[in-house]
C-alpha cells in the first residue's frame, strides 16, 4: 500500500497522500471512466466524442469554479461559485450512466487536486460516492422541469455521503456545544451544501438562465 500512499502524521493525526504511482492510478481510473461512460451511454450506444468534450469541458469548468469559494467552512466544505452545477449538467444532457461516470471520474479528479485521507473507507465515502452522487441528475434528463429535479436529488445524494463521512470519520471535530455526531454532521454539512443549493436553484430559475442551458443541453444532445 506505501507504494501508492505516504503517511503523513501531525498534530491532527495521520492522513495519507498518493505517491506518484498512486497520481497516475487515479489519472488512469478518471480517463477511463470518462471514456467508458461515453462509450457505454453514448448515443445509439456508440462512443460519442462530442459527449466526451461536453463532459471533459463541465468537469473542467466544475474544477475551476470549486476553487471560486463564497465562504469556506473551518473543518472543510465550501460554497463554491455553482461547482455542482456543472457535474449535475452531465447527468442531465446524457442520463443516469454517463452522469454517475462522469461524476465519479470528477471525484476522482477531487482526489487528485485537493487530497484528505484518513483511511481507505472515508476515501471512498468523500471522493467517489459523495461526488459519484452529482450523477443522479441523470434521472430526470428527459423529465419536464428536469434540470431543477436532478439538481435537487444530486445535491441531496452527496449530502447524504457528506452527513455519513461527518458522523463515522471526522465526529472527534464536533465542538462540545453538539451533543450528538448525528445531529452535528446534519447541520455542519447541511449549511454550506444547503447554501449552495438554494444559490444555484436560484440562478437556474431565472428565464434567461433557464433558456441559455436549454439551448446548451440541445447543442449537447445533438
Amino acid at each position: 500500500m506505501s507504494f501508492f500512499v505516504t503517511e503523513i502524521t501531525d498534530e491532527w493525526g495521520t492522513t495519507y497522500q498518493p505517491t506518484v504511482a498512486g497520481y497516475t492510478v487515479l489519472v488512469l481510473a478518471m480517463l477511463a471512466l470518462l471514456v467508458a461512460g461515453c462509450a457505454l451511454f453514448g448515443s445509439k450506444k456508440k462512443f460519442s466524442a462530442k459527449q466526451l468534450a461536453f463532459s471533459a469541458m463541465a468537469m473542467a469548468l466544475a474544477m475551476v469554479t470549486s476553487m471560486l469559494k463564497v465562504m469556506e467552512m473551518p473543518m472543510g466544505g465550501s460554497v463554491t461559485l455553482l461547482s455542482m452545477l456543472f457535474i449535475v449538467l452531465i447527468g442531465y444532457w446524457y442520463g443516469i450512466g454517463a452522469g454517475l461516470t462522469s461524476a465519479i471520474a470528477y471525484g476522482i479528479l477531487q482526489l487528485i487536486v485537493d487530497p484528505y485521507i484518513i483511511s481507505f473507507p472515508q476515501m471512498l465515502v468523500d471522493y467517489v460516492f459523495a461526488f459519484g452522487a452529482l450523477g443522479l441528475s441523470g434521472i430526470f434528463s428527459k423529465s419536464k422541469h428536469g434540470l431543477i429535479k436532478g439538481y435537487v436529488i444530486a445535491v441531496l445524494g452527496r449530502y447524504f455521503f457528506a452527513f455519513l463521512s461527518g458522523w463515522i470519520f471526522f465526529a472527534t471535530y464536533m465542538p462540545e456545544f453538539f451533543n450528538s455526531a448525528v445531529v452535528y454532521s446534519l447541520a455542519y454539512n447541511g449549511a454550506y451544501l444547503g447554501l449552495e443549493a438554494l444559490i444555484t436553484l436560484i440562478i437556474i430559475a431565472l428565464p434567461p438562465v433557464n433558456k441559455a442551458l436549454t439551448y446548451i443541453k440541445e447543442m449537447a444532445e445533438k
